[in-house]
């Protein structure tokens, strides 16, 4: 809808063109009409997981990606340094910003969203659990035992933006009610996930190290309370904790959610004072607007301006702000990127028999796709029996046990644990990242399918 306001005002009187302007919007606007859809990343997300995949599997490239994989990078102040390997950088640097926008995803659900209202979030939070619990039992009883145990954490987690984007390719079929439901339901996925990585993953723990981040988590709830909504202080501050989370033994990604939970939810200005100021500002603009003149040479109309800019961004809260601003380049760069670095597993024809009877590739694969079922089928089906929540409007059950097979698309997160799991093993490493591929792809064929049998392309379920 933006884009159709934008091209409605392009032809507007007192639009101003640059010189190649009206050529350039013809060839962006596809361009943003495709970053604003909704299953964008998830279309990069799948071409970034191909590319792996052949670079990966490739005589001509696969050496040249392993190189590249293990460059090493490093950063140097002084007499200080952090050096890694580009796959380290990816993993727990620019990841780190993908949990700082899943924190604030988390925040404002909890606060206005979908966890907001516990009748309302009881029933996608029980589904989350079962969601959890079901998968990491059916890979334990696959793997009871060895080092394998430790990859019981791989299949609980699902992919917010994969199966969204699926679900939203099906269009008018499925009530919007679902979708939500898909959402939340994800969004405390995600709250468990990370609760599992900061306390069963963490291998050793440096306690003076751990007490300064401590301190560092303090001083920024210091200054949400102190009422700074400036991005600055958070940012460095943030920074450092994510260092101090690095040399104290807890991944540092955890660092970007919690920085995240001390964004300021709180806006300057109520909207009433917004409509008041705003109006002020618009009368005084217009009473020193004079014909031909421009904000280059009024400068009562550009402090004008510049008045109304700071009450715009005073009436949003700097949470608000935050999450829209980074929302796109995680989606678009980081996730991708992610995916580039670590889906990249040598898959063999011959020996695939073995791969797909290895018991951490059948744990992975069974515990996404049947434990994700099992358990988030079977939690609703308790709740409404016992009145413990309601199904979303307008949605069936029959509805909900499609979306909990799409829910089985585990791939970010699975891979990120994987990651942390198995770094010390890496054949079990690639044997998880095969099921998590493979699983993630079948759960997504046939969540979507089922979900098409059962709806309706009509306007009640589009309601």
């Amino acid at each position: 809808m933006a884009i159709n306001k934008k091209n409605r005002s392009a032809s507007e009187p007192g639009v101003i063109y640059a010189p190649w302007e009206r050529t350039f919007s013809r060839v962006l606007t596809p361009i943003e009409e495709f970053i604003h859809n909704q299953t964008a990343s998830s279309v990069l997300l799948v071409l970034a997981t191909t590319m792996a995949l052949f670079l990966a599997n490739s005589d001509r490239f696969s050496e040249v990606y392993q190189h590249v994989l293990h460059t090493p990078l490093t950063l140097t102040l002084s007499n200080w340094g952090l050096s890694m390997s580009l796959h380290h950088w990816v993993n727990d640097a620019l990841m780190a910003i993908f949990f700082f926008v899943v924190g604030m995803e988390l925040k404002r659900e909890i606060l206005v969203g979908e966890l907001s209202d516990i009748r309302q979030a009881s029933l996608p939070i029980l589904a989350a659990v079962g969601g959890m619990v079901v998968p990491a039992l059916i890979y334990v009883l696959i793997n009871p035992e060895g080092d394998a145990t430790r990859g019981w954490g791989v299949p609980m987690a699902t992919d917010i933006a994969f199966a969204v984007g699926v679900l939203v390719l099906l269009g008018k079929r499925v009530p919007k009610s679902l979708v939500t439901f898909l959402i939340a339901l994800a969004i405390a996925d995600d709250l468990g996930a990370v609760l599992v990585i900061a306390i069963f993953y963490t291998e050793q723990i440096v306690m003076h190290w751990l007490i300064i981040s401590a301190i560092l988590v303090a001083l920024l709830f210091m200054l949400n309370f102190s009422g700074i909504r400036s991005a600055f202080p958070y940012f460095i501050i943030a920074v450092i904790l994510w260092y101090a989370m690095m040399q104290s033994g807890v991944h540092a990604t955890l660092a970007g959610v919690l920085g995240a939970f001390t964004v300021p939810a709180r806006s300057k200005y109520d909207p009433a004072l917004f409509i008041s100021r705003v109006k002020e500002q618009v009368a005084n603009f217009a009473s020193h607007q004079k014909t031909g003149s421009s904000l280059m040479t009024n400068q009562k109309l550009y402090s004008t301006v510049e008045t109304i800019e700071d009450s715009v961004i005073g009436v949003q809260s700097p949470l608000q702000r935050l999450e829209q601003l980074w929302h796109i380049p995680v989606a678009f760069f980081i996730i991708p990127i992610f995916a580039l670095f670590n889906a990249g597993i040598a898959i063999k024809l011959d020996s695939l028999g073995d791969t797909f009877s290895h018991p951490v590739m059948l744990g992975v694969m069974l515990g996404l796709l049947c434990g994700k079922f099992i358990g988030i089928t079977g939690s609703c089906w308790i709740a409404l029996k016992l009145n413990i929540g309601r199904l979303p409007t307008g949605a069936r059950f029959s509805q909900i046990a499609a979306v909990s097979v799409l829910a089985g698309i585990g791939f970010t997160m699975s891979i990120f644990i994987d990651e942390l799991a198995f770094k010390s093993h890496p054949d079990y490493l690639v044997m998880a990242k095969t099921g998590v591929i493979f699983a993630s792809l079948i759960a997504a064929i046939i969540g979507f399918a089922w979900l098409w049998l059962l709806g309706k392309p009509n306007d009640e379920l589009s309601a």
